[in-house]
């Protein structure tokens, strides 16, 4: 009997210890950058989020932004307790706030594209000098800041900076002819519907860096990131979970820290940075 009772009262401290990492009346924030519209946003990460209540016993809202800067003034000020943004905001955003990378594809790289109509005389970057060009917001990181640093560096033009808010508009606006060309990256071309990708080819590529992270403030105590961080790996080994991850897109989840970002440190693009 007092074998079965220590058992019991064995088992039973177990369970406390481990519910205690979620035992957690806190509402979690959950910050997503908007490269799409708020209804695709919603019916991607909702579904991972309730997954991630399930697997943590945690609870966690989407925290929805208007559009680029208004999501980098948000984090700018800690307005996120996790959050989903771009290698460059990772940098920002560990520097200004103390996020930290937590989660990210690290099966392929994030590079952004130059594309122009499919029918355009257009066939390289430098051609584009004075003409108008789409960005979803300055800093979209693959679709604006490593391109128009790369324009200004090493092709030595200057454009007609336009911008249109999301990956979506500028996509559109380059397929009615409303911008010259426009910068975006290979995963939201691919998931434009085909009347619109079929419009469009790409003239150029940029330098390749680790792809979006999904982050964490410093505010958050250290057992719910870590129990955050295992629900997100426990997911991704799950078919259903895998599939629904791929929509982010992260299509080979693995850990990261800041210093996989480190190498964007390098490539000095303050200079141009809005803030």
């Amino acid at each position: 009997m007092k074998n079965m009772l220590l058992l019991t009262l064995t088992t039973l401290v177990a369970t406390l210890t481990v519910n205690t990492a979620t035992a957690d009346s806190t509402t979690y924030s959950f910050g997503v950058v908007p490269q799409f519209s708020s209804e695709r946003i919603s019916k991607t990460w909702e579904p991972i989020l309730d997954l991630l209540e399930t697997e943590t016993g945690l609870q966690f809202k989407l925290s929805g932004s208007l559009d680029i800067p208004a999501f980098e003034r948000s984090f700018t000020k800690g307005g996120f307790d996790f959050a989903y943004m771009n290698p460059y905001h990772a940098i920002v955003a560990h520097k200004n706030a103390g996020y930290e990378p937590i989660i990210r594809d690290v099966g392929r790289s994030l590079y952004g594209i130059i594309v122009v109509k499919k029918d355009s005389p257009l066939q390289s970057v430098t051609e584009l000098e004075g003409k108008k060009v789409a960005f979803p917001a300055p800093n979209a990181l693959g679709a604006a800041l490593i391109p128009r640093a790369e324009f200004s560096r090493k092709h030595n033009i200057e454009i007609e900076e336009m911008y249109v808010s999301s990956h979506t508009s500028v996509y559109l606006n380059v397929a009615l002819g409303l911008a010259a060309a426009g910068g975006g990256v290979q995963k939201t071309l691919a998931q434009q519907p085909e009347h619109i990708a079929s419009q469009l080819k790409i003239i150029s590529k940029t330098q390749e860096v680790p792809p979006h992270p999904i982050t964490v403030h410093k505010r958050v105590p250290e057992k719910v990131k870590l129990a955050v961080q295992r629900a997100l790996m426990k997911i991704a080994a799950t078919e259903s979970g895998a599939k629904l991850l791929k929509k982010i897109p992260i299509k080979v989840a693995g850990e990261t820290s800041i210093d996989d970002y480190q190498l964007i440190n390098a490539m000095n693009l303050d200079e141009f940075y809005v803030k």
